[in-house]
This record gives structure tokens, C-alpha cells and sequence, in this order.
């Protein structure tokens, strides 16, 4: 199916759910509907729209996860139908093949709504694409951060106080040139927590270490250090040595794998973004509109079911600087972190 039909198919889908009373569409776990999916996503040939954006002929476009299942479609088609209500901007939903297939929609105005990660943020504010409308929160926290840890008779300082969960010094460079000359275990080469930000941090303090083992997954870098004769150190999220199976099986792993340094939480979740050819007016008018969906126990049931929002945060994009300023020094390509 072209982009133009699904396009055009979607439209007509939800030109009917509105027509007959669609917003009462009552939204179930156990519901076994299965409407047929809405969008394909290779990108038209065709000559760009010239209708105004949010007509029936030029419609914004609300995208999904690329893998969105039929509970997921409907509560977009929901939340759809709810923001022509709300807005008077016809919106349709799409499911993209892949985030780096969203990416791409932003650039070519056929995504105007969409749920990125932090990475595909970065990437299409960079492209000049893309605003950051709200950050998904999770546990009342919007950022969460990493460690350093190493095996406690590796010879290294520790820089870390367990009793009071903090860092004994904020001097990174200080707990960080122990590393220089060292070998690293990360976990897999697009991890944010688990090599992207700290190699960033160890780029940042002009720490070079030795070429890394990618052991594919936190709980490996932590049995990867208690085994010792893999790495040196290893960066993982907060708390992966508290990794049930790991507890169970290395009874003294507290003891003997320490934290060297805890990394600032910097790291965002992910992160409600509007097309930056929405005009400034419709975006605001969007953003409030979607503040309104979540205090309404219906629309926050369908925000949660497509997208897991739970809890949002009103944020611009210097709320990212930090975890930007980390993931430039890492100096690898967003492109390729973008699955």
C-alpha cells in the first residue's frame, strides 16, 4: 500500500468513527476489535499538499510506536477524534515502519505528533524538525542516571559514598582519570546509560581507555566484573547490581563489585515532540490540548495505552542540554544510534 492510499485510507477511517459519535468509544483492555491498521509509511512522491495544515485534505498527523498493536491503534484513533474535537484540526493516526522511518517523517511533514526517544529528539530538533512539548516522567523523576563500578580489588578509589547514595566528590575528572589506559565493559553499542553517556563523560575528562568489550546487557557488564579478566570497569543504569538474578546467584556481589562514581541523573525518558511547521499558535493550542486530554480519565487512559504516558512534564528543548552536551562528546553519529 503507497503512502498516498494508507493516507487516504486513514483519513476516510476516521472521517466515519467521528461522523458516528466516535469519542464514545469506550476503551477496554479485554476488547477484542482488531481495526485495520492505519498507516504505511513509504513517503509519497507525490507533490506536497497545498491545503492548509489540519484540513481534511491536509491533515496533522499523530504517529504511534512502530510497533503499535490494535488496543494501541484505537486509542490513537481516539485521541485523534478527541483533538478535532478539542481543536478543530483534523488528525489522523499513522504507524511509522521504524523510529529512524519517524525521524524522517518529521523532515518531510508527514509526522506533526509524535512520542521520540531521546535520541530521535535530538536528532530531529538538529534537523530543525522538531520541538520538545513535554517529557514523559516516570516515578515522579524526568531524568534518570548511570554509574561507573568496578570490581572493589581492581585497585581504582572509590568516589562513592553507599550509605548516603551520593558521590564524595563532584570532581568527575578526579574519579574518572583512573580509567585512562583501562579496558571498559559496556553493554551494546546504542545504550544510552550503558555506553553513549558515559563514554561522553569520559571523552568530556579527557579519559581515553582501551578498546571495549560489548557484552550485550547490564546484568552481563556486572557478572562480566565480578568474574574479573573481561574488563576493568563498567557503567551501567542505577542500580543493575540489584538485578534479582543477580543477587540470588552472587550473594556477595554488593561487596565486591563498588560503584567508582555515579553519573548526574541527565538522562531524559522520552519526550512528546510537535512539528516545527505547526505554527507556534497551533502547537501552544495542541500542548494545552493534550494537558486537558490528561486530567480527563478517558483521554489519560488512551495516552497511556498508546504511548505508556503516565505522567507528562511542559518542557522546551534547553531541558536537554545537559544529556545533548554528553552525547556530542561521545562523538558517535545519532543516525546510527536510531533503530
Amino acid at each position: 500500500m503507497t503512502h498516498k492510499v494508507a493516507r487516504s485510507i486513514s483519513l476516510c477511517a476516521i472521517l466515519i468513527a467521528v461522523a458516528c459519535n466516535f469519542p464514545r468509544l469506550t476503551i477496554t483492555p479485554a476488547q477484542t476489535y482488531t481495526p485495520t491498521p492505519q498507516i504505511e509509511t513509504e513517503p509519497s512522491p507525490a507533490s506536497p499538499p497545498t491545503a492548509e495544515l489540519g484540513t481534511d485534505e491536509n491533515p496533522l498527523i499523530l504517529a504511534l510506536q512502530p510497533s503499535a498493536d490494535a488496543t494501541e491503534i484505537e486509542s490513537a484513533n481516539f485521541i485523534a477524534a478527541q483533538l478535532l474535537e478539542r481543536t478543530g484540526y483534523t488528525v489522523v493516526a499513522v504507524i511509522p515502519d521504524s523510529e529512524s522511518a519517524l525521524v524522517n517523517d518529521f523532515a518531510i511533514g508527514n509526522a506533526h505528533i509524535a512520542l521520540l526517544s531521546p535520541y530521535g529528539y535530538l536528532l530531529a530538533h538538529k534537523q530543525g524538525f522538531a520541538k520538545a512539548a513535554f517529557a514523559l516522567m516516570r516515578d515522579g523523576n524526568a531524568f534518570y542516571g548511570a554509574q561507573f563500578l568496578a570490581r572493589r580489588d581492581a585497585g581504582f578509589l572509590s568516589y562513592f559514598d553507599p550509605a548516603s547514595a551520593t558521590n564524595t566528590n563532584d570532581d568527575a575528572r578526579a574519579a574518572l582519570r583512573q580509567f585512562n589506559g583501562k579496558k571498559p565493559c559496556w553493554t551494546d553499542r546504542t545504550s544510552i546509560s550503558g555506553y553513549v553517556v558515559p563514554l561522553g563523560y569520559l571523552n568530556a575528562n579527557n579519559v581515553i581507555s582501551q578498546p571495549a568489550a560489548f557484552v550485550e546487557g547490564h546484568p552481563t557488564v556486572v557478572r562480566s566484573l565480578y568474574a574479573g579478566g573481561i574488563c576493568d570497569f563498567g557503567a551501567t543504569y542505577i542500580d543493575a547490581r540489584k538485578f534479582p538474578s543477580l543477587e540470588d546467584q552472587f550473594p556477595d556481589l554488593m561487596e565486591r563489585v563498588i560503584v567508582i562514581w555515579r553519573m548526574p541523573a541527565i538522562i531524559p525518558y522520552e519526550t512528546l515532540a510537535l512539528s516545527s511547521n505547526m505554527p507556534a499558535p497551533m502547537r501552544n493550542l495542541f500542548a494545552k490540548t493534550i494537558l486537558v486530554l490528561m486530567q480527563v480519565d478517558r483521554g489519560r487512559a488512551a495516552l497511556e495505552t498508546a504511548y505508556g504516558i503516565k505522567e507528562l512534564m511542559q518542557v522546551n528543548d534547553a531541558f536537554y542540554d545537559e544529556f545533548r552536551r554528553y552525547v556530542e562528546a561521545s562523538n558517535l553519529d545519532l543516525v546510527e544510534l536510531i533503530k
